[in-house]
């Protein structure tokens, strides 16, 4: 019998050949581990070397710099003022330049940081298998689109068009743009399919692919991609739109090397890099050694209640900073809430540049300095087969982790320290609260996509002063809400209200967090409509408050089903009547036909009748600081603009004032919350004591819980006779019961016991 010789019996030129019949015969280039799970920079070119030592006068790089970021920000607005899609009219998108070898140099300055962070790895890709593939290559006047997550991104509703920049037939750097396309063709029209429950539910999956050839849209391709959505005019005018804002930036890049040479852009473009990671390591070397723990949970898959452990530790020692995603819940196989870990990193650099350090550079230095720990096949680290249409339940979670981690290193530290270089706040309401919506338009047109009033969430409060309302969605500075009234005209939804402040949707505390607003849609003028949503937060409260500061409140969804709001109106005084207000119209139910829900705000897609009523809160910000040592004055003002309740200033704040003129009896208030203080030293407890009280060994049996208990390296998955314990090195991906069949089961088991 004839044995083929191992490899090692092979001589040098055997395994040559052998190695080049491998990768030339590779059966399929999918997402690559060592480019996915490298966060690092590319290590510096013999190019860079030499024009950094040729050009190492700081002012005229921050020259090059200038021109540069002036680029950025025109290509920006070109985007933001042409494109189709919702999210390019409100700011959700972003312009970015990187280093030949694919690294994040600089974005836009209003740019969404997370969409350029996760460009590096697609153009990464590019590099190392289309620059040589005889079959594809990277040449001047191509362009590469992609938005699957697993190559680089955020999750599919994102799409990314990125060209290489040559100089005289040297590759010296790479553009891209990118916007929040919305829909996708995926199960659910908008492109964030809750209901997804593997990864061919979400629609286009782009590999990073030529779309461009000799500054040419290819139309073959883009024929392909836009037979694969609901929308196809979207698909083609926001390519476009990508396309001459990259050649835009293009054009001010060349002018650039014009004006100062090629090497002194690539001396830019890599010293602005280490120049940032280096201050990033100079910064956490003032924070002190130790380590703070946070914990968090989204309680709901978007399909069932379900207890989903997000953890974290975070470890500073000298000038490396850890942070330690181990005894996360593990990755649910058929629901869409699972994460890639690369993306996952550059959500926690937002939480880093918008919240703790936003002094600098808004480049992928600033991520390079971290190290990262997580569990394999995790919700935070899941493989390449679980749907994560929805990964931004778990990664809007680790920029909470930076905004509360961080101000517990840096609390202590003298005002004049690098690290102390921002006023610490708490943590920004974390929910992408929005209605997902598709159909039929009153224009009959099919379309889905997405509203704008994601991008309003409540900014938790600050060390010195109260959060903003509704200010900016936690994942971005600088996006709008948009105009409803132009939304109204293209879509079927109308606004009965939008961006209300309501009372009582704050986080409590010395300072309180900024507010949310409520928002209540319905459907006019078409027979086939449906929403749907993507938040939790109905149970779990989704902003932390910081340093004795409250929670925000949890969200539910409401509605109004089997009635029409419009035939009600057209009824003689019911117009007056109607309460503009979550709370009140769901307690007075004035509509006498209407059928009242409340339910988890995680709403799969579902038809909407004409005029039923939908409504959500964007949540607000968590509180900073004891309630106790809030101004009263502070109160009466936020009495008097009807964001808090008497009962909040008197239950919460314990302030003592005249209610109809809001006038403070200062001895009283202080005499009430002496009194308080008192209480609460009554009511506590010694710490070993509170411990064996409060501690269980495990999780009650009941609870649909995921995640560690305690000890990180114990993986707890399930609820009752179901439920696993795995250890953290060895975890399988869970998969989950369709809810609708155990809803049939126990009607099933229910008409049985009927019957009997």
């Amino acid at each position: 019998m004839n044995v083929m010789p191992g490899i090692a019996t092979l001589s040098v030129g055997e395994r040559k050949l052998l190695q080049d019949f491998v990768d030339e015969h590779q059966l399929f280039y999918g997402p690559d581990p060592a480019i996915m799970r490298n966060h690092k920079l590319e290590p510096r070119t013999a190019a860079e070397d030499a024009a950094m030592k040729k050009h190492d006068d700081p002012h005229l790089l921050n020259q090059v710099r200038g021109r540069v970021i002036s680029a950025l920000s025109e290509s920006f607005r070109m985007v933001e003022q042409m494109g189709a899609a919702p999210g390019a009219k409100w700011g959700d998108l972003v312009t970015a330049i990187f280093s030949a070898s694919g690294d994040l140099s600089e974005i836009s300055p209003a740019g969404i940081v997370t969409f350029a962070g996760v460009c590096q790895y697609p153009i990464k890709f590019v590099n190392k298998y289309w620059t040589h593939d005889p079959t594809v290559g990277v040449r001047h006047g191509d362009g590469f689109i992609h938005n699957d997550s697993r190559y680089g991104g955020i999750h599919n509703t994102d799409q990314s068009m990125m060209m290489p920049v040559f100089h005289e037939g040297e590759l010296v750097c790479w553009v891209s743009s990118t916007i929040h396309e919305g829909e996708n063709g995926a199960i659910e029209p908008g492109g964030m399919p809750a209901k997804a429950e593997s990864r061919f539910d979400e629609g286009l999956k782009m590999s990073p692919f030529r779309i461009v050839e000799d500054f040419q849209v290819k139309r073959d391709i883009l024929t392909f991609l836009q037979n694969s959505v609901r929308d196809p005019k979207l698909q083609f005018e926001d390519l476009k739109v990508k396309l001459h804002a990259c050649l835009r930036l293009m054009d001010r890049v060349r002018a650039v090397i014009a004006e100062f040479g090629k090497d002194a852009l690539v001396a830019y473009l890599r010293r602005n890099l280490e120049d940032t990671e280096a201050e990033v390591h100079r910064r956490i070397a003032e924070l002190p050694d130790g380590t703070v723990r946070f914990n968090t949970w989204i309680d709901s898959t978007l399909r069932e209640p379900a207890l989903l452990k997000v953890a974290c530790a975070a470890r500073v020692k000298g000038d490396r900073m850890t942070m330690d995603f181990r005894g996360t819940s593990p990755q649910l196989s058929n629901r869409s809430v699972n994460a890639v870990m690369g993306s996952t990193k550059v959500c926690f650099l937002t939480g880093v540049l918008q919240n703790i350090w936003p002094d600098l550079p808004h480049n992928q230095g600033v991520l390079a300095a971290f190290d990262f720990e997580s569990d394999a096949n995790s919700l935070l680290d899941a493989n390449n087969d679980a749907p994560c249409a929805m990964s931004l339940l778990p990664m809007f979670r680790t920029i909470t982790v930076a905004t509360v981690s961080f101000p517990k290193f840096i609390y202590g530290l003298p005002d004049g320290a690098k690290a102390r270089a921002t006023v610490t706040l708490a943590a920004q309401y974390n929910q992408p609260a929005t209605f997902v919506y598709g159909g039929l338009t009153q224009h009959m047109e099919v379309t889905g996509n997405f509203c704008a009033d994601i991008n309003g969430n409540g900014q938790g409060a600050r060390e010195n002063r109260d959060g903003e309302h509704g200010v900016s969605p936690l994942f971005g500075f600088m996006c709008d809400t948009g105009e409803y009234e132009l939304a109204e005209e293209e879509l079927p939804m109308v606004r009965l209200i939008a961006q209300h402040l309501a009372t009582d949707r704050v986080g409590w505390g010395k300072y309180r967090g900024g507010l949310g607003y409520e928002q209540m849609v319905t459907a006019r003028g078409t027979s086939m409509w449906g929403f749907m949503t993507g938040q939790s937060g109905s149970w779990f409260c989704s902003a932390p408050g910081l340093f004795g500061g409250y929670s925000c409140p949890a969200y539910p969804i409401a509605k109004v089903k089997d009635a029409n709001v419009f035939d009600w109106f057209k009824e003689k005084g019911n117009a007056a009547r109607f309460p503009y207000d979550i709370v009140e119209l769901m307690n007075e139910r004035p509509i006498e036909s209407g059928r009242y829900v409340t339910a988890d705000a995680g709403m799969t897609f579902e038809m909407v009748q004409e005029g039923e009523i939908y409504m959500i809160c964007q949540g607000a910000g968590g509180g900073y600081g004891d309630v106790l040592e809030r101004d009263p004055a502070a109160v009466m003002k936020d009495l008097s603009e009807d964001l808090i309740s008497h009962e909040s200033a008197r239950d919460i704040y314990h302030v003592v004032y005249d209610r109809r003129t809001l006038i403070v009896d200062a001895a009283g208030t202080r005499a009430a919350r002496d009194a308080e203080r008192a209480a609460r030293k009554a009511r506590g407890k010694p710490y070993a004591e509170f411990v064996r009280d409060w501690v269980t060994e495990a999780p009650a049996e009941d609870l649909p819980y995921f995640g560690s208990w305690g000890d990180t390296g114990r993986i707890i998955a399930g609820s009752g006779k179901t439920r696993q314990v795995m250890d953290a090195g060895a975890i399988q991906p869970v998969f989950m019961p369709d809810p609708r069949e155990l809803r049939i089961a126990a009607l099933e088991a229910r008409v049985a016991e009927l019957e009997g």
